[in-house]
Parts: C-alpha cells; structure tokens; sequence
C-alpha cells in the first residue's frame, strides 16, 4: 500500500490533457480489414510537444486522425480533458502536409477567418482581430490581403498553422506538415514553430518519420514499431533543439532510435526508454 505521502504526491501531480488508453485502430479495404495500431496507450500534457515516430505505415497518421475524431477506435478509449472523443471537434485542429487546404479564392486574412465566422465562435470584427494577430504571429501580416496562390509552399503553411491557432484549440494536431518542402524551407519552418510555441505555448501533437524531425521539435517521442504500429519506447527530448544538431548526443540518440525503431525483436521485448 503507498504511503499517504506517495498518495498526496500522486494526487497533486498534473492529470495529463489526452490519454490515449489501449487503442487498437483498424481500416477496411476491398480485399481484407487492414490493422494500423495495436494497443498503443500514451499521455499528452499541456504545453506538451509530443511527437509520433515511426517508418511508414506503422499508424501514427492513423492515430492522429483518431485523436482529432475522424476514426474510431476498434478497442480502448480516447479521452481529451477527462472526456471520450467521438467526433472532430473546435478543440483538436488538424493541420496536414498537403497545400492545397486553403481555398484559393479566399484572401490570407480570409482563410484565417472563415472556421471562426463558419463555427459562430466570434463575430466578424473580433474574428478579422484574431486573424491578424495569428498572422502576425507566423510573420505574415504584410501578406493579409494575398491570395494563396501568390504564396511559397512554407508561406502556405503559415497561413494553415494561423488558422488552426486561431480558433485556440487544445490541442494543434500536425501530420507531416513539413514533409513537401525543400529542406531549407523545412528547417526554417521548424525554427519558427519552436518560436511560435516558446510564444503561445501550445500543445502540439505531431506526426513524422524523420528522426531528426522528431528531435528538433518534440520534448516527448513515441516511438512506433512496422505495421501495425505498436509503442516501442517512449524518449523524452526536451535536451534538444536546432543548436544540437550535429552534436555527439544528438547523433547518438538518432542511433539509438534508429535501432529501436527497426528491433525485429517482439515489441513486448522491449524496454521503454527514458
């Protein structure tokens, strides 16, 4: 029994805002029912950056999409501030890799008003203030009566990422979302979403399959065995940033999860990393 020390400690310490608790994720194609997830269980807390990790194929976009609501669970449970998710919802936006999510006849400044004005969450004035501030958050404020196709594919992104701040979701659900630039694009992208969330000091919940990535941007990776996926360790690293790149502990930790992600060991053989 613990001791009613270890108890006041438990009883005090932060409850996590998403649980995700023994989901197993399934899809159905023409010839079979495909499993993406098996069992996979892990914790979000505020202000969190907690990135999904893993090659191709193992479900992590799967689960993103069953945390934003779009996918039910075949088993286990959802849970975002205490309560079940069943659908999408204003408080899990979901920002994707592709560019074409921002109607093109629709201004900047448009494009970041209209889930604001569409939900009746404000009013036009307070949603066209809103909008502007989140643009001038990502540095795009100058560009607030462009249209996206006079944009650079990172400059899409901003406007997508403004747009999902906007509405003050949460949780900011990212898939991939950099993974179609060109690499200098990508590393200044990734720059200014550190910025961003050292500014607003969102939650994030973000997919990739880049090791690097994940290290630059996340505090916390789950790491995500092949199909289907399943949890191979969890690695805090909050250590690392854009200033560790290339240094000895940031390489050995690429090695290291390099060699977990890619164990033919059973999952259940494996040790969760700290």
């Amino acid at each position: 029994m613990s001791s009613p020390s270890l108890r006041a400690v438990a009883a005090s310490a932060p409850q996590p805002l998403l649980q995700v608790d023994d989901v197993t994720l399934e899809y159905a194609t023409r010839e079979r029912v495909v499993r993406a997830a098996h069992r996979v269980s892990f914790d979000v807390h505020a202000a969190d950056r907690f990135v999904l990790l893993g090659p191709s194929g193992c479900g992590k976009s799967t689960l993103l999409k069953a945390v934003g609501g779009f996918i039910p669970p075949r088993e286990g449970e959802i849970r975002l501030d205490g309560q079940a998710v069943h659908q999408p919802g204003p408080d899990r936006i979901v920002v994707f890799q592709e560019f074409d999510q921002l109607p093109p006849w629709k201004t900047v400044k448009a494009n970041v008003m209209f889930p604001l004005l569409a939900s009746r969450k404000l009013g036009r004035k307070e949603a066209e203030e809103r909008a502007l501030d989140c643009l001038a958050k990502v540095g795009l404020a100058k560009f607030a009566d462009a249209y996206p196709h006079t944009l650079s594919g990172g400059m899409k992104q901003r406007v997508a990422i403004a747009r999902a701040l906007a509405m003050q979701p949460k949780v900011l659900l990212m898939d991939e979302p950099f993974a179609a630039l060109d690499a200098l694009t990508r590393r200044r992208m990734q720059e200014e979403l550190l910025a961003l969330w050292d500014d607003v000091r969102f939650t994030l919940l973000f997919v990739t399959h880049s090791i690097e990535e994940a290290l630059v941007v996340g505090n916390r990776i789950l790491l995500l065995s092949p199909h289907p996926g399943q949890v191979r360790a969890e690695i805090n690293s909050h250590q690392f940033g854009l200033h560790s790149l290339g240094g000895a502990e940031f390489q050995a930790t690429t090695q290291r999860i390099h060699g977990l992600l890619f164990d033919e060991r059973p999952v259940d053989a494996q040790p969760l990393a700290a």
